[in-house]
């Protein structure tokens, strides 16, 4: 068995939750660290999410690290009306106890890249990517060495969610998104389109909730909270698991499908910003830059995720 060594960035919200936790339940990769960026909620509750997230999953001993408190160039914007004053909200969790690791998230990255040999490290953003852009800014030696980027952000057949035209991870640092759609790293893109086709459904979170482990508690409550906001605005049977999707294409690429083409980022739209325009139809002479994905086999998607979570 082949293992993937990865790094997490993430802004912990309930669905990054589900993600890490779907990773540190699969032996076929090996987290090397969780990086934690400002975007659902402050730095500060980002970092205390995440430490509570590895506690919850019996590894305390992985190291967590705080990043970028802001976008690149923009204030701040979060999502407390989806996720909750604390990002985290649902099930009561203990008080992280374990430390958060020295320095600052970006040069954790680069000292990984430089560390571990070329070509082996995938980063997988969950949130703004600010700290993958900051990363790429202060080392550009680093990004030839990156494996590559699986990120969830973007939309093209779903339009926005946090406005009409973007998704809220590259909204919130559309400069950040920028400089890795254009850095030349092999990208794989969740937008919007697949993530909103892994709906929690009833009779899926019942499956998670029926394995009776405290991973599997939490998740069921952090659905339950989270997807109140979804069911409203979409009028759908639940709500999108859209981080998790990263996680389950690394472990299961054949469950989902997409297509090679060009994705840019639109910084100076009077009412675009933060944009993927993705050239699904290939109109354009751009060359491709990511594998940007479009459907996936839902049933099998939750049936790895429930099969994993039983192992925590």
């Amino acid at each position: 068995m082949t293992v993937q060594k990865i790094i997490i960035d993430t802004d912990p919200g309930q669905d990054d939750a589900v993600a890490i936790l779907l990773a540190l339940a699969s032996p076929e990769i090996e987290v090397l660290g969780l990086t934690c960026v400002a975007g659902n909620v402050p730095l500060p509750l980002t970092v205390k999410n995440a430490l509570t997230i590895c506690e919850l999953a019996g590894r305390s001993d992985l190291p967590v690290y705080a990043g970028c408190e802001s976008p690149l160039e923009r204030t701040l914007v979060t999502a407390e009306h989806v996720h909750g004053k604390t990002g985290l909200d649902g099930i009561a969790l203990p008080e992280p106890t374990m430390p958060l690791a020295g320095g600052h998230a970006a040069d954790f990255i680069i000292d990984t890249l430089r560390r571990e040999p070329a070509g082996t490290v995938t980063l997988c953003p969950i949130g703004p990517l600010t700290n993958i852009a900051a990363a790429f800014r202060r080392a550009p030696d680093i990004v030839a060495r990156v494996k590559r980027i699986v990120l969830m952000g973007g939309a093209y057949f779903e339009v926005g969610n946090i406005t009409p035209a973007a998704e809220f991870n590259i909204y919130v640092d559309p400069e950040a998104a920028d400089i890795v759609f254009r850095s030349g790293v092999p990208l794989v893109v969740m937008p919007l389109d697949v993530t909103h086709k892994v709906l929690t459904t009833r009779a899926r979170i019942a499956a998670i909730a029926a394995l009776g482990t405290p991973a599997a508690e939490a998740v069921a409550s952090w659905t339950g909270f989270f997807e109140r906001f979804d069911k409203e605005k979409y009028g759908s049977e639940g709500a999108p698991l859209h981080d998790p999707c990263v996680i389950a294409w690394l472990l299961k690429p054949e469950l989902f499908e997409g297509r090679e083409i060009n994705v840019e980022i639109e910084l100076e739209g009077t009412y675009t910003t933060g944009m993927t325009v993705a050239d699904w139809w290939r109109v354009t002479d751009r060359a491709p830059n990511a594998l940007f994905i479009r459907d996936v086999d839902a049933d099998g998607f939750y049936a790895l995720l429930t099969e994993r979570l039983a192992r925590l």
